[in-house]
């Protein structure tokens, strides 16, 4: 649920409140359904790479777990933080690139919910509203980096849980894990509307859905979105 108090957009779930500053996307249907399939543990370490607001960071704290949630975006880190307090939970929030905060560290859980809209190169910008949609060429360009560098920072037994497209390909998903020397599952699937960025770039999608799971021809208005599970073997 959302509302606005003074110009600043506020959303509320699972008894939780969230303020959403400036420069900081409000959770979206990808977002809750990433949350809601997080299986944190009570003592675990846990890190968020990409938090924007901190939903699932919050969502973690709350469940007993040690959270350090990154962004690179310094609003974000900033939105963190205020969250965390508003809901009375502590979260190391952290600004940097990727694994950079957090280097020589390792965890039970690295957990993202990425950027991964296929952005053809003429599309590709840089400002903060673009930036949390483009996914590179193939969406692929975060993920990949997540993936490869998951191994060094996981403990034995350690999980990386992150969303995918369907046309991203859950085949791909488990190939690049499996490359990476992580066992892969599905945690879960959700059909959702297929997102309005997706229209707008609907001949590029095709392009690179290596899947077939976008129609060759009608105007998809669903799709299917995977959380995917990376286990380190113990």
């Amino acid at each position: 649920m959302g509302s606005s108090e003074a110009g600043v957009h506020v959303f509320t779930w699972r008894g939780c409140m969230f303020r959403v500053l400036d420069r900081v996307q409000p959770p979206k249907a990808g977002s809750l359904f990433f949350c809601e399939n997080l299986a944190g543990r009570p003592g675990e370490r846990v890190l968020e790479i990409g938090s924007g607001l901190g939903l699932a960071a919050v969502v973690l704290a709350k469940a007993g777990a040690s959270v350090v949630a990154t962004d690179v975006v310094p609003e974000a880190v900033d939105a963190i933080r205020a969250n965390a307090l508003l809901n009375g939970v502590s979260v190391d929030a952290r600004l940097g690139d990727c694994y950079a905060p957090v280097a020589g560290e390792r965890f039970d859980l690295i957990c993202t919910n990425p950027p991964q809209m296929p952005t053809p190169p003429d599309r590709a910008r840089r400002d903060a509203a673009a930036a949390a949609d483009n996914g590179g060429v193939d969406g692929w360009e975060i993920l990949d980096r997540v993936i490869e560098g998951a191994p060094a920072h996981l403990v034995p037994g350690g999980r990386l849980v992150f969303t995918i497209f369907a046309f991203l390909g859950r085949k791909t998903a488990f190939a690049k894990l499996e490359a990476a020397g992580l066992r892969p599952s599905i945690v879960a699937s959700q059909t959702q509307a297929f997102p309005r960025i997706g229209y707008e770039r609907l001949e590029h999608i095709r392009s690179v859905d290596s899947e077939g799971t976008v129609p060759a021809t009608d105007v998809p208005s669903t799709v299917e979105r995977f959380v995917i599970q990376g286990t380190l073997p113990s």
